[in-house]
């Protein structure tokens, strides 16, 4: 099961969006355990002691975090702790690994153990790690992270705010942190003041943030909760603060923190129809099967809004530019499958692909569906083989044709000339992105049948439910894919 999935469930059955640490900070843990130097003595007291805060809140919360560090302090025995206390977490509540891992080294390695071996559901990563280092964890698709995009410690501050408060450093942090893997796999961990929670939900609309520091008093806890809440009262996961664990009765304090919480988001939720408080981003109104990938591509750039001067020459209020995909592991493969989808319901031979943008997409879904590869060449060479087709083929194959965009068809009547001149047969082509400007009926009309991943107005539509597009910009797109 997906973690977003796992999570939505844990919160609407339990009505929560707190998580519980599972690894108390010495300083305040109950005095019979001794000090921290003779912790090593006190390991079944501590187990104990998880076991019992596990009993008290597995009713009251929506995932349990357990902060790697403070196991891997205390040893072997601290590992095998770690080990017990997993296996003693409900199997329907998610476990967020918080580990802050920062080596690209051995981002791989420790994707493995976290995800394969512990079997957690989620990762912290320190954001130093980069793209590289947070790709091998985005690999696992039914698991997540959170980066580490903001923090309330004093000493930090400066770096936090760097170089001022109105473009502050985290902010930049977020915009790049977001590009790095679709919403449904990337979460986003903060701590800091309402603000700060409101600039980066503004930044991150669709992302999961782990809230951590929030305060207890009434109104700084209801601002937060107003700036980092999506207005469907969901989006946020809420670390319950440490003190309210060591208090006699856990339970009734947590309680009493969920009920304030879900005060605030059924406020919030009044007058929406659409979703209802208890079931976090599950809503009636139909949402786009490929809503998040169309929501990262317009955040790394590939879906750009402005005047723009086609190669037919017309000019569009939109520029679609996919080329980029390529260096963005994560969202390229969401293509991949989106194209895989459509290419398991055809028949075909061999798949050729369109210079030069869709070259490494066809080579991609070639070693994916494991079917070689040609392509027709933009232009012919003047020396050498002189070939119009690149790769091996025999006369009378059937080959699928990929593009990224289909405008005007040009390019794909184009490549289809140069397969059929060689004696290739094309019956199919498939496109991410339609511009639905006629071409696909055009080629409907020469024998070939056209199948587009998107069409424009749905990716305008669901920009615009997600608040990229306001309606004036919606219905200026819509006129021009009309």
């Amino acid at each position: 099961m997906k973690f977003c999935d796992k999570l939505n469930m844990a919160m609407s059955c339990n009505q929560s969006l707190l998580s519980v640490e599972l690894a108390p900070n010495p300083q305040i843990w109950p005095k019979h355990f001794g000090r921290w130097e003779d912790v090593s003595g006190h390991i079944q007291g501590l187990q104990e002691w998880l076991r019992f805060l596990i009993a008290e809140t597995m009713d009251l919360v929506c995932a349990y975090s357990l902060r790697l560090e403070f196991y891997r302090t205390l040893g072997s025995l601290g590992l095998e702790l770690l080990h017990q206390i997993l296996i003693d977490i409900p199997p329907s509540i998610p476990v967020i690994l918080d580990a802050q891992h920062g080596d690209s080294y051995t981002s791989s390695i420790f994707a493995q153990m976290s995800f394969a071996i512990w079997q957690v559901d989620a990762v912290t990563l320190n954001p130093y790690v980069g793209q590289d280092g947070v790709t091998p964890f985005l690999l696992y698709p039914e698991k997540a992270v959170f980066i580490l995009c903001g923090t309330v410690n004093p000493s930090t501050m400066l770096l936090h705010d760097y170089p001022n408060p109105q473009s502050p450093f985290y902010l930049h942090l977020v915009e790049h942190a977001k590009t790095w893997g679709i919403a449904e796999q990337l979460g986003l961990e903060v701590g800091g003041s309402g603000d700060v929670f409101a600039r980066i939900r503004m930044a991150a609309p669709e992302h999961l943030i782990l809230a951590k520091d929030l305060s207890l008093e009434p109104t700084e806890l209801e601002a937060s909760l107003r700036a980092g809440l999506t207005s469907n009262g969901d989006g946020l996961i809420i670390s319950t603060p440490e003190e309210l664990l060591i208090q006699e009765s856990p339970r009734n304090a947590i309680q009493l923190l969920r009920t304030s919480i879900n005060q605030v988001r059924a406020t919030m939720t009044e007058g929406n129809p659409s979703c209802s408080v208890w079931f976090p981003n599950v809503c009636l109104l139909q949402e786009h099967p490929q809503k998040d990938l169309i929501l990262q591509l317009y955040d790394i750039g590939c879906i750009q809004f402005g005047e723009f001067v086609q190669a037919s020459g017309a000019t569009f209020p939109y520029y679609i530019d996919l080329r980029t995909i390529i260096s963005h592991p994560q969202v390229f493969e969401q293509v991949l499958n989106a194209y895989a989808n459509v290419l398991q319901t055809l028949t075909f031979e061999r798949i050729a692909g369109i210079p030069y943008g869709s070259l490494p997409t066809a080579t991609g879904l070639g070693l994916r569906l494991n079917y070689p590869m040609i392509f027709p060449r933009k232009e012919v060479k003047a020396h050498g083989t002189r070939r119009l087709v690149e790769g091996q083929f025999r006369e009378g194959e059937t080959v699928v044709l990929i593009d990224d965009v289909l405008i005007t068809g040009k390019s794909v009547l184009e490549g289809i000339e140069k397969l059929q001149s060689v004696g290739l047969v094309v019956n199919d082509v498939v496109v991410l992105i339609d511009h639905e400007g006629g071409a696909s009926h055009q080629l409907e009309l020469l024998g070939y049948q056209a199948y587009a991943v998107l069409k424009f107005s749905e990716i305008a539509q669901t920009l615009y439910e997600a608040g990229r597009l306001n309606s004036t910009q919606l219905d200026i797109l819509l006129k021009t894919s009309a």
